[in-house]
């Protein structure tokens, strides 16, 4: 009886992968993502980027997940330190058996996460860190990155700001990798664009501690004829109220990185500075169909507007989603070879990731801010494709070696 009721069962599973029947995704086991943001550190931002995450997950699990599977996506808070990172890093790997890793925002705390993967041998999608150095000089196979480098965002910023008569330039920005990485970059290609400039003056504040008084009055003794600013956060907002009050911005014209997303610009509301240049997300202008689909999902969820952190968060799901289902498999190898080419359409269009040195194309809004109903909102604006703004192979080669 036992022999034939052994033929029965295998009859009937035969009959039904015939049919085409197969596991709902809620009877297999979950596909484990670990995240590891500032979400401390960095409130209002990675608010934002949860939320983003957490509608992308919740739309890829109403269609049945990936491979027959629900994403699981298990967050920690790295409250903007490295070495917290990677203790939180190493608690999804070992303790929640995750199979992937994903988040970070700042740039010390992407590379902190993206050394402890190579040494664990896990793929991780950094979705935030801006630093250069984690694609070049500090790269490994085992990380790709979603946002738009710190050398495609200055690089688009420093052609805008050859266009202008100013000479002496300023430059303020935090002293950590990503504003050494950003001044560097911008005046590189600034003097590349324009020999005649001449950079007169640099203020280095620690991230989070701005002296913005100091900042501004040590700045302003030099005279300079424009500015490129880096700040952000409460940096941003110090710097700004402080620099409005002495009229340091007052016939300067200011070149600033960030500053017209959403999570630094709504602080300001009214004293928004206009006529600043800036890479920013105009979220509410934005009437492409793919985008106006992800704002009115997003508005209806969560009541609220998305900010850069939101579209990022949703994007890094969706490329997530798209990487396991091309590998067919969570396996490390497997998905480092499905990022390799992988192209997926987002909010923001199409996007693919290069093989030479796992960047996303994906590009940034860049315009100018203007203040309208008491709020800072980016005017002008135009949205700069990613792809058109990297370096070739062979520069990024030579980066490498060097």
């Amino acid at each position: 009886m036992a022999g034939r009721f052994a033929v029965k069962l295998v009859s009937v599973a035969v009959a039904l992968m015939a049919s085409g029947w197969r596991a709902d995704a809620a009877d297999q086991p979950p596909i484990r993502i670990g995240d590891v943001s500032s979400y401390s550190a960095l409130p209002i931002g990675a608010r934002g980027y949860r939320q983003g995450w957490e509608l992308a997950r919740d739309e890829i699990n109403g269609k049945g997940g990936v491979l027959g599977r629900q994403l699981q996506i298990i967050s920690r808070d790295d409250a903007g330190k490295p070495d917290a990172a990677i203790t939180q890093a190493a608690q999804l790997v070992d303790a929640e058996n995750v199979d992937l890793l994903t988040g970070t925002i700042l740039s010390n705390v992407g590379l902190a996460v993206s050394d402890f993967a190579k040494r664990r041998k896990i793929f991780f999608l950094a979705s935030q860190p801006l630093t250069d150095a984690l694609i070049w000089d500090k790269r490994s196979r085992y990380t790709y990155r979603l946002r738009p480098s710190t050398y495609t965002q200055t690089t688009i910023l420093a052609q805008e700001a050859a266009k202008l008569p100013a000479r002496r330039w300023a430059t303020i920005a935090p002293n950590y990798e990503f504003g050494q990485a950003a001044v560097s970059n911008f005046k590189q290609e600034l003097r590349r664009l324009r020999p005649d400039v001449e950079f007169i003056s640099e203020q280095w504040p620690p991230l989070g501690k701005i002296d913005a008084g100091s900042v501004v009055q040590a700045m302003a003794a030099d005279n300079p004829e424009a500015i490129f600013n880096v700040t952000f956060g409460s940096d941003l907002a110090r710097l700004v109220r402080e620099g409005t009050t002495r009229k340091t911005f007052a016939n300067r014209t200011v070149v600033s990185l960030l500053t017209g997303e959403p999570e630094y610009l709504a602080p300001l509301k009214d004293e928004a500075p206009e006529g600043w240049i800036v890479t920013g997300y105009p979220w509410n202008e934005i009437a492409t169909p793919e985008h106006r689909a992800f704002v009115e999902a997003y508005r209806a969820r969560f009541k609220d507007a998305p900010n850069i952190g939101a579209l990022i968060g949703y994007i890094n799901t969706l490329v997530l989603a798209k990487a396991i289902e091309t590998a067919g498999s969570t396996e490390t190898e497997a998905l480092l070879a499905a990022m390799e080419h992988l192209k997926i359409d987002t909010p923001c269009g199409p996007i693919s990731f290069r093989a030479v040195d796992h960047q996303s194309t994906l590009g940034i809004y860049i315009g100018k801010l203007a203040v309208r109903d008491g709020q800072g909102v980016m005017t002008d604006w135009r949205y700069v494709d990613g792809a058109t703004h990297q370096p070739s192979d062979a520069d990024v080669l030579a980066k490498i070696k060097e």
